[in-house]
This record gives C-alpha cells, structure tokens and sequence, in this order.
C-alpha cells in the first residue's frame, strides 16, 4: 500500500479502525445487514472540516514541478527559497532555509507527499 499523507482526521480515525479491527466488525455487520455504514462518506466530511493540510492548487503543483525536474538531486539555495515558500503557505508554517541535509529533505519528502495526495484527486 502506498504510503499516503493523511488528508484530515477522517483518515486518521479509519487507520485507527483498520489497526485495531473495528472497521472489519463494522463492514461484517453492514454486509450482513446489508445497511451502509457511510464511513466513507463521514470520512470525507471529517476531512473537509479538520484537514491537516491543503491540497495544491494547480499554480502550485506546477511550480513544484518545475523545480523538482530541475534539481536532479541538488537543490540550490533559489529552488530551495521556492519550495521552502510552498511549504510554509501548505503547512502554515514559518520554516526557513536550512543547510541542513537531513532538514532539506524531510522538507522535501513532505511536499512530494502533498503533490501526490493533490494529483490523486486529479485522477
């Protein structure tokens, strides 16, 4: 399974029913009665009222293409700046440029998980 970012609280609390075996009780139950327990549904609005972050908006996700086809694993102090911009407007955040290696990618890792969350929806 992929490793996806959690969009908002309705994922988090459907990773919590899955581990502790809740939601396989709960898709039992609903197969045998054959009523629809909507925790899909309910997921979405838990993640829609308490999101954890943003998606990108389509400047966005342009923007960090742009500049992840042309660090070809060496990201400059500018494209650093760029993303480091984007970071902070997704994430509400205040972070700044770090020389850092360890740092620069967790950055890093982080956004490529919002743009691949954001071009899920896409599809």
């Amino acid at each position: 399974m992929k490793d996806k970012l959690s969009k908002g609280l309705g994922d988090s609390i459907e990773r919590i029913t899955k581990a502790t075996g809740i939601k396989a009780a709960v898709d039992k139950v609903s197969k045998l009665t054959g009523i629809d327990c909507k925790c899909e549904e309910r997921k979405e609005a838990l993640n829609k009222l308490y999101p954890y972050s943003r998606q990108f908006t389509q400047d966005e996700i342009k923007i960090y293409e742009d500049v992840m086809s042309r660090t070809k694993g060496t990201i400059t102090g500018q494209d650093q700046a760029i993303l480091i911009k984007l970071y902070n407007k997704v994430f509400n955040a205040n972070k700044k440029p770090s020389s850092c290696g360890s740092c620069v990618q967790s950055t890093l890792a982080k956004l490529k998980k919002v743009y691949d969350n954001s071009c899920e929806i896409d599809d």
